[in-house]
Parts: C-alpha cells; structure tokens; sequence
C-alpha cells in the first residue's frame, strides 16, 4: 500500500482548486450564509483534543446555532449523555468546525473556527425552552465560512432515497453486543422513547 506522506506530491496528484471553491471563503457571516445557517436544525461538530479527534452530531427545533454578531456563534449544549467529549477538546484545544445541512438540499456548509465553553448564567438562561436551559453554551468566533461541493450528498442520495433503517441494529442491541449481553437489548430500547421525553432539553 502506497502512502502519501508529502503535501507537495498530494498537491500534484489533485491540481488546482476550482476557483469557485476559494472565491466562495468568507471570513464572517454573509447575509447568504446567515440565512442558509440559521435555516439549519442540524450539523455536525468536529473538535480536536489531546486524546484524538471528536465528530458530534447536534440538532434543535429551531435554528441549531444563534448568531451573536457576524463573527460569533453560540450554539446551546442540551441533553446528551454526559461523555463531554466535544467540550473536553474545546477546553484543551479550541480548534473547531461545523458542518450545517437542511433536509432536501445538496449544500452544506461548513464552518471553521475557535470555540469555547461558557457557563455565562445570562446566556444560557436566554435558550430557555420550559423552564429548562443547557448548562454551557459553546461560543464559536467564525474564522471562515463556505459551501461545500453538492456531489457527497448527491452520490449518497441522501435525502432522495427513503428510509433504509430497516434491519439495522438498535442502540439496545449494540450495546448488547459490546457488552457481551450485560447491558442493553430489549428493555433498553423499550424504555428510550420515555427516556428521551423526558431529557430532551
């Protein structure tokens, strides 16, 4: 197996980038891309830190992230299961990317930047939803902002294919497996449902 361990060599073997692909960098929210990110419920959060990279998928019932000004975003940590690991890696290294997309459309796009894990009471009293609130918001200064290519989702049929979750194994029967039949299965995901009204803010 041949690897590429020189960027130069990786340059020559891909050319040059379209010039759209670079003319379309802003280094702040445009009205576009302020538009196009707070149509977004969804994206994905990518971090880095010194025990490995983290990818984590976030999701709201209105916009996913609220635009502080044109160059800051904070987006609420809600309910999850309490591994921390996107922000473990923010407090150690605040390197961050988001990655937004819209049900139905071919673009995403993504944001690079630097974040940080604030507790401002203020704040995140202000993402209120029934007396609820997230117990840190991550804040993120927008270094670059861009739409990416369409053909990923386009090749994946991603939004045009239907449902193919049947057959595919449940987090119940997953954690079965992982743990060699100690946890989960059957009553795990019988009781998800409950559990997941209950703790969803």
């Amino acid at each position: 197996m041949k690897y590429v361990t020189d960027i130069t060599e990786l340059e020559a073997l891909y050319g040059t980038p379209a010039a759209a692909s670079l003319k379309k960098v802003a280094k702040k929210l445009t009205t576009e891309y302020r538009r196009w990110i707070m149509a977004a419920r969804f994206c994905v959060v990518s971090t880095v830190g010194p025990t490995g990279t983290d990818g984590s998928p976030r999701g709201d019932d209105g916009p996913v992230v609220r635009e502080l000004d044109e160059q800051t975003l904070a987006m609420p940590d809600w309910h999850g299961n309490n591994r921390i690991d996107t922000l473990r890696n923010i407090v150690a290294d605040g390197r961050i990317s988001l990655m937004f997309m819209v049900p139905g459309s071919t673009t995403v796009v993504r944001v690079n930047g630097v974040a940080r894990v604030v507790t401002d009471p203020e704040l995140c009293k202000s993402f209120d939803v029934k007396g609820r609130y997230p117990r840190s918001v991550i804040v993120i200064k927008v270094v670059e902002v861009y739409a990416q290519c369409a053909r990923a989702v386009m090749r994946a049929r991603l939004w045009t294919s239907g449902d193919e979750s049947d057959g595919l194994p449940t987090v119940g029967q997953i954690l079965a497996e992982v743990t060699d039949g100690t946890e989960g299965g059957k009553p795990y995901d019988e009781g998800w449902a409950a559990r997941a009204r209950e703790t969803m803010w």
